[in-house]
């Protein structure tokens, strides 16, 4: 018999959307606990027309392309009954991916020794970005210890993780390699780089990200038709300093 963490998927995120997202986030949260996942992350851009990205995952972390398929499948008729958003857009559901955000506290816990970045909304020592290994976690508080330190500084911060704005893995070369060494352990998982109906190629990362969009929402489309495709991780890294 399969179990759960019990934990983790009761356990409140600390860092969450304002505004529209966060409309957005209440409406979707429920749809998506409903099918044992849970929500990480709801973002809104008005690149290239209006997008609603919604990041989600399992329990233990994993999301696969046919969980990414099903929910937007479950989420797309509770939004337009709820039509949260007053203009045309198009929904996107993806998994973490290996630059996820860290919106929990068990997400700093499980993260500890790689390097995050974080931006708050309350200023920290007159800063409000910042970039170091994480070195523990203290309360509902994150010991960061910095990359780049002026004289006089302190090397270590602690940043309180309800004061964030958003906080998340960077790309470092331990994160890729470490994703790449559990990608080849399995087997017959989804992969970004799998069209729709394919098949996973044998050592793909198991932390990539795995987005699928539902053409459909787009509300200038009366047709109804629903149309998926996966996307791929074509996100290139972007450095971002302290």
């Amino acid at each position: 018999m399969q179990t759960t963490d019990t934990r983790a998927e009761s356990e409140p995120r600390l860092i969450v959307e304002q505004g529209v997202a966060a409309r957005v986030a209440t409406i979707a949260e429920p749809v998506i606990e409903g099918l044992g996942l849970r929500l990480v992350r709801v973002k809104i851009s008005g690149l290239s027309g209006c997008t609603v990205q919604i990041m989600a995952e399992r329990p233990d972390g994993t999301m696969s392309i046919e969980d990414c398929e099903t929910l937007s499948r479950a989420l797309s008729p509770v939004l337009d009954v709820a039509d949260p958003i007053d203009r045309a857009y198009r929904l996107e559901i993806s998994s973490p991916g290996l630059d996820r955000p860290l919106v929990r506290r068990s997400d700093f816990e499980r993260h500890i020794g790689h390097t995050i970045k974080v931006e708050m909304e309350i200023a920290v020592g007159g800063r409000r970005r910042f970039r170091g290994s994480l070195v523990g976690i203290e309360g509902d508080s994150a010991r960061l210890r910095r990359d780049q330190v002026a004289p006089g500084e302190d090397s270590e911060v602690l940043l309180p993780i309800g004061d964030m704005v958003e906080a998340k893995v960077t790309l470092a070369e331990a994160v890729i390699s470490e994703s790449l060494k559990r990608g080849k352990s399995q087997s017959g998982e989804t992969s970004d780089g799998e069209q729709a109906g394919g098949r996973k190629p044998k050592g793909a990362p198991k932390g990539a990200r795995t987005p699928w969009r539902d053409t459909r929402r787009n509300r200038t489309d009366n047709s109804g038709a629903k149309q998926f495709r996966s996307d791929g991780n074509g996100r290139a890294a972007q450095h971002e300093g302290d």
